[in-house]
């Protein structure tokens, strides 16, 4: 009877330490990523509101990175070396901006705002620091040569 324990606490003992090795490579991996996204250019933090059936709430931390003609947008907390999202300079127009409300300001980073732009799919909420606002400005306002600065709004 005493050896059944010995030989439980024994396969306990093994699950532990591969939990642990596990955890140690998903760590490692997060900076392995993280590491690779901002080789391709510079990345700053970048929230994007995924769902917006309930008011503040559907937000999702991440970084974004700009590369040529548009800005890439990656979870934080994500294995996949691959953007979630990618917005083309073209197809996106900045509306307005606005502090965060209510349950957004727990959800997002210390000093962002809340950016409302329009794209063919429809509208997007960025969250981002005053200084990326602008950067993110100066990014759509220079566009390629050509651009059709007299075009319509998106809407």
């Amino acid at each position: 009877m005493h050896d059944g324990w010995l030989g439980a606490l024994d396969a306990l003992g093994v699950l532990l330490v591969l939990l642990l090795l596990v955890l140690v490579v998903v760590a490692v991996w997060l900076v392995v990523r993280r590491r690779t996204i901002s080789r391709d250019g510079a990345t700053f933090e970048l929230s994007h509101r995924v769902r917006d059936q309930r008011p503040g709430r559907g937000w999702v931390l991440g970084v974004g990175r700009y590369t040529g003609e548009s800005l890439e947008w990656f979870r934080i907390f994500s294995l996949s070396p691959r953007p979630m999202r990618v917005w083309n300079r073209d197809e996106i127009a900045y509306v307005a901006r606005r502090e965060p409300e209510g349950p957004e300001e727990g959800s997002l980073y210390a000093g962002h705002v809340v950016v409302v732009c329009q794209t063919p799919n429809g509208d997007v909420e960025l969250a981002m620091s005053e200084s990326s606002l602008m950067g993110f400005q100066s990014w759509l306002e220079s566009g390629p040569p050509g651009t059709n600065w007299d075009a319509k709004p998106l809407r």
